[in-house]
């Protein structure tokens, strides 16, 4: 196995683990920060509760994001020191800023939270919450932006065998930015809420003390999940169409779409032969494929096999298709479980319209393993932005294998990607432990605090 190999081993688990909780700190601190404003505004105790509650579920999480993502900036550095070498004046300015203003902003005021509630006024506490919920969403803006540049190269000049900003609110204003953020801010709300509605189950399932606690956060959950989830597919949808314009052989490998079609048809189920570039079986719906890229039932989506010539001509001899089976079935996976998670909505929608929320035994179990659907969607659609994109760093400019340190070995690779898999998989037990633990006490180990 070689060092590249190793690196791109080793960033995946760290990228995967990092994202595995960014998601619901992101969602669940304006959800906390919404029901201290209901306590604020109403003085109903059970605001309160509901506040200290989910707060502590909130921290738990918020510490895993912060230990795994501070081991992606030295990667940068090491292992991908050429990368770092060729876009370090771009692409460290919005992480810089996001470190300076953004994550110093939600921790300081995350202590101020933490420790203000017997000292504080309850307009200031409350507003403290706010600017933690700003703030987180504010880091993920930045780091976003820094991807983005990965995705959609803008606002830099080639200088010395260096890509140069020279236009930051280019930037800043990069259209790919402006897809990206609200589809993951929506994703990050509907994470949150499906965490809410689940753990909410568990408690209404057996009844436990301060029901209307509980219903209260269900409910809550219910509509915060379905403002997240309507504008995670309208977002979702409008991020494909940039895509087809930006990276055709994205959208190409997401469908296994091998060849130019006019009208092009959507897969329902593939299998592919990558090695002969060739569908072995294939169900797909006419026409479908043009009216989600275009709105309409017509238009041209280019297949791998054209945007390949293409790309051949345009940047030299080189394959550059993705790996194909892994693009089609995390975009799947993505898009079926944001499906399934529109559809128990629409029926717990339904269902409180009726005024029959009071749900069998066997519905509360289905909303608490539903917990997982999101973070299987967050998950794939992580992997496949990035192995979609493939074989470039920064598309079009710059290719994973020029980006490697040369100066780092495998067997050092090999060793801290064993030591970080390792570290993480027990950070990972501890935090799952801890969240059980908690969600499950429920709204008793408040009374041991208080």
């Amino acid at each position: 196995m070689d060092a590249l190999l190793l690196a791109r081993l080793q960033f995946a688990v760290t990228t995967i683990y990092h994202f595995f909780f960014v998601p619901l700190t992101l969602g669940l601190s304006i959800m906390v920060a919404v029901m201290e404003t209901l306590y604020v505004r109403s003085g109903n105790e059970n605001y309160k509760r509901m506040t200290k509650f989910w707060g502590k579920l909130f921290l738990i999480n918020f510490a895993m994001g912060v230990v795994t993502g501070i081991v992606q900036e030295f990667q940068f550095g090491m292992n991908w020191s050429e990368y770092s070498r060729f876009v370090g004046d771009i692409f460290g300015a919005p992480l810089a800023i996001e470190a300076l203003l953004a994550f110093f902003l939600e921790s300081t005021f995350l202590g101020v939270w933490i420790f203000g509630w017997n000292r504080l006024s309850k307009i200031q506490h409350v507003t403290a919450m706010w600017i933690v919920a700003i703030g987180s969403n504010l880091s993920a803006l930045w780091i976003l932006i820094a991807n983005s540049f990965m995705q959609q190269p803008v606002g830099y000049a080639l200088r010395n065998g260096r890509a140069e900003m020279v236009d930051f609110f280019a930037l800043l204003f990069n259209g790919h930015v402006w897809v990206q953020f609200p589809h993951v801010f929506f994703s990050a709300l509907s994470t949150a809420a499906f965490f809410v509605i689940g753990i909410s189950a568990y408690h209404l399932l057996k009844k436990s003390s301060d029901g209307d606690v509980w219903a209260k956060s269900f409910r809550m959950g219910m509509i915060f999940g379905s403002i997240g989830i309507v504008f995670v597919l309208l977002g979702g949808h409008h991020q494909a169409q940039h895509m087809v314009k930006i990276q055709p052989m994205k959208m190409a490998a997401a469908e296994a779409l091998w060849e130019s079609e006019n009208p092009a048809p959507l897969s329902l189920f593939t299998i592919v032969n990558e090695r002969e570039r060739k569908d072995v079986f294939a169900l797909k719906i006419p026409a479908l494929l043009s009216f989600l890229s275009y709105n309409r039932f017509s238009g041209e989506v280019k297949g791998i096999n054209d945007i390949q010539e293409e790309y051949v001509k345009t940047f030299g001899p080189g394959d550059y298709v993705p790996p194909v089976a892994i693009s089609y079935w995390t975009f799947r996976a993505m898009v079926g479980a944001g499906m399934v998670m529109l559809l128990l909505l629409l029926f717990l929608l339904f269902r409180w319209i009726r005024n029959r929320l009071d749900l069998k035994p066997w519905l509360y179990r289905v909303l608490i393993w539903a917990i997982a659907l999101p973070y299987i969607a967050n998950s794939t659609g992580w992997i496949f932005t990035e192995i979609a994109r493939q074989p470039w760093a920064v598309f079009g400019i710059l290719r994973v294998e020029q980006s490697v340190s040369t100066a780092v070995s495998s067997g050092e690779i090999l060793l801290s990607l064993v030591l970080f898999t390792l570290v993480y998989g027990a950070l990972m037990v501890a935090d799952v432990y801890l969240l059980k633990k908690y969600a499950v006490a429920g709204t008793q180990s408040l009374d041991h605090q208080e």
